[in-house]
């Protein structure tokens, strides 16, 4: 089974496409979930009578979105990979019937001679109906072959399909899940509950660093400090627009 993924992965490179939807889906349902917490978070600031909010009314929208996120990115990934893959095949049997076309042109030319010879046989000789057939036909009978036997590249194209587009809708569903599981401990939450949230997200956003870097081998501070600008530009924007 292992040996057969591995083949897999040689052929379609399905691991390094699914290791760029993780990171960045990942990353894109945080900072998704992110904007309504915000949101939770500045109604709480600015009414001072109200301390606190039931954690009920932070999870079910975030698990709500998150769930969506997943089904969109599991079908949307899936729809287009798939369109992909047939036109590639689309293309692949064109090339092929041009060359197999070519052939019996150069097949055609060489047995042009003995025409004479073949037709005398064939009237003393019994017909074959099947033969006969698969001869008039030959780019029919290929075809039915095709079809019922696939080439190890559709089987490989086939399992990244499905891999690249479970990984495109798993990995926002588990960044979502994460900035909510302080909320799954505690009936209402208050800003320090917030808090929490916020910081388990800016980790997380720390982690991603240090695998980006560690995967184009280039500086993880870097990569760090370019994620977290994100992070700090959502938090601004989210609290000018809902100061206002």
């Amino acid at each position: 089974m292992f040996k057969k993924i591995k083949i897999y992965n040689e052929i379609s490179h399905f691991s390094l496409i699914a290791r760029r939807y993780a990171v960045n889906n990942f990353y894109d349902g945080m900072l998704t979930i992110l904007g309504i917490l915000l949101g939770f978070f500045m109604f709480i600031i600015y009414n001072p009578k109200i301390t606190s909010i039931e954690s009920i009314l932070v999870i079910l929208p975030s698990l709500g979105t998150s769930i969506s996120m997943f089904m969109s990115g599991i079908s949307g990934s899936y729809l287009s990979e798939k369109a992909e893959q047939k036109k590639k095949k689309r293309e692949l049997d064109k090339a092929m019937v041009i060359l197999e076309d070519e052939d019996l042109g150069e097949m055609n030319r060489s047995t042009a001679l003995n025409f004479n010879e073949e037709v005398q046989m064939a009237m003393v000789t019994p017909i074959n109906i099947n033969s006969s057939f698969k001869k008039r036909n030959p780019d029919k009978s290929r075809k039915i072959f095709k079809r019922k036997k696939k080439s190890i590249h559709e089987k490989a194209e086939r399992f990244a399909n499905f891999i690249v587009s479970f990984t495109n809708g798993t990995a926002p569903l588990i960044g979502g899940i994460v900035p909510s599981i302080p909320f799954f401990f505690i009936q209402n939450a208050g800003i320090p509950t917030f808090l929490i949230s916020f910081v388990t997200i800016f980790v997380c956003i720390v982690f991603l660093g240090i695998v980006l870097g560690a995967i184009s081998k280039e500086s993880i501070i870097k990569n760090i400090l370019q994620m977290t600008v994100a992070f700090i530009v959502t938090f601004l924007i989210s609290f000018l627009l809902l100061r206002v």
